[in-house]
């Protein structure tokens, strides 16, 4: 403003003796006033506007930031069952099981039947997916809860079935609990049985287990009529014997969960 008052003054003051050569060089103060106000304006918004190239990185590198952190969670798990390290797989899962159960689980190093809930579904299910693709579909809890529903939900005989427990050279029918982690079976061949793997410890009881296997993460349509075959399969002439009464009263098992 001081130059165009300036300008102004020296106008006014010579105009009688210089009006033609004066007006033909002279610019209007309104028109300087507009082209200051101008220049100002658009330096202020080059300097407070990012352009639409800055942007765009800014919500690149956010967008691989945030899926660099999903992608990572589960690379550890992913690569020893590329590997085929089945062993330190079981421990990876354990350990994630942990930490998407929460921070209180995280602090306490394990995970609480009644936190399972929170889990979110995606989480389980890239867990299960993994283990179900590096092993032909024989691992995961998706295979082990369709075990547990033929099983009626009864996890002595769950245990049995996935080979949890091992049938004892007794007189009687007398199963009891693998011994963690010798006794496990860790190859992946014809021999392994299904639902094997991944491992859930029982310590503390089956709670923790029935949570996970009952999780929406796992529950599918067709649940009811696996449950419904198996138990037309175990009627009179169906594909699977009962147990005689006899066999089940001298059944025994240990109650120390030691994986």
């Amino acid at each position: 403003m001081a130059t165009t008052n300036s300008l102004h003054h020296h106008y006014s003051s010579s105009s009688h003796r210089h009006n033609l050569h004066h007006q033909s060089h002279f610019i209007p103060t309104t028109s300087l006033s507009l082209l200051k106000h101008q220049t100002s304006t658009t330096t202020i918004s080059l300097i407070s506007s990012p352009s639409s190239s800055s942007i765009s990185a800014i919500s690149a590198a956010t967008t691989t930031a945030l899926t660099t952190e999903t992608a990572t969670k589960f690379d550890v798990l992913e690569t020893h069952l590329t590997n085929q390290d089945f062993r330190k797989a079981d421990e990876e899962t354990r350990r994630l099981l942990i930490q998407i159960s929460g921070d209180s689980a995280v602090k306490r190093g394990y995970v609480f039947f009644s936190e399972v809930k929170s889990i979110s579904v995606e989480d389980l299910q890239a867990i299960d997916n993994l283990w179900t693709k590096h092993s032909d579909g024989r691992f995961g809890y998706s295979v082990q809860r369709k075990i547990w529903l033929k099983a009626k939900k009864d996890f002595t005989r769950f245990f049995i079935k996935v080979e949890w427990m091992k049938l004892l050279d007794t007189e009687v029918v007398q199963y009891n609990y693998r011994a963690f982690p010798d006794e496990f079976k860790w190859e992946l061949n014809d021999e392994m049985p299904l639902g094997h793997l991944p491992l859930t410890n029982a310590l503390r009881g089956t709670q923790l287990l029935k949570c996970v296997l009952s999780h929406p993460a796992f529950v599918i349509d067709d649940d009811d009529n696996e449950e419904a075959e198996d138990g037309e399969n175990r009627g009179v002439g169906g594909a699977v014997a009962k147990e005689s009464k006899k066999d089940k009263d001298t059944r025994m098992f240990k109650t120390d969960y030691s994986f």
